[in-house]
């Protein structure tokens, strides 16, 4: 079981990769469109070579339109993508300064209790991302210059928000069979040597 979830959050997290990099191309690629355009309508360009300003602005020299849109969408799906591999990893930010001087069975149970609280938590956003993805659909609404149903990004989001999800109440079931049990089922290097 460990391995598909394993194997599905870094599937995830390639994927969430990918778009981040796409993101970043499209980003430069309308920074870079906006300086030419700004530079073909500057003074210099025009006593220069007019002609040919005129053509590069033309044939859409400039930033890319509605590149925020699908910047905004883009990270909020590569944010939930990220998350099944931080939680399988346990790569989440922690202050272990007063824990590590704990008895093994309180960290134990420290770490299970965190990884129910991240799995409810995972579970709502996911239900509460599937709410907004269906109003989106149902009203219609689209982005503001590029005009696609918002939808699309809510239910792009949804996906890897459920794949998160999954993955947290899987972590959670392992953290509570390892309070339980008292074996390592899943090591990650927080509890010290195995």
């Amino acid at each position: 079981m460990h391995k598909l979830m394993m194997g599905l959050a870094r599937t995830m997290a390639m994927v969430g990769g990918v778009v981040l990099s796409l993101l970043i191309l499209l980003t430069c690629l309308s920074i870079a469109g906006r300086l030419l355009n700004g530079g073909l309508h500057g003074a210099l360009m025009q006593s220069i070579a007019p002609d040919l300003a005129e053509w590069l602005i033309a044939i859409g020299v400039g930033p890319i339109n509605g590149d925020f849109e699908i910047v905004e969408a883009g990270v909020a799906f590569a944010i939930f993508a990220f998350l099944p591999l931080c939680q399988i990893t346990a790569g989440h930010a922690s202050v272990d300064i007063v824990t590590n001087s704990f008895p093994r069975g309180a960290k134990r149970f420290l770490r299970m209790v965190t990884e129910i609280v991240f799995a409810a938590v995972l579970v709502l956003i996911a239900v509460r991302l599937g709410a907004g993805t269906l109003s989106k659909f149902q009203n219609g609404e689209t982005s503001f210059l590029l005009e696609f149903p918002v939808w699309w990004a809510y239910a792009a989001s949804l996906v890897a928000a459920g794949v998160a999800a999954l993955v947290g109440i899987y972590m959670a079931a392992v953290r509570t069979t390892e309070f339980m049990t008292g074996r390592i089922l899943v090591w990650d290097g927080v509890e010290g040597e195995q």
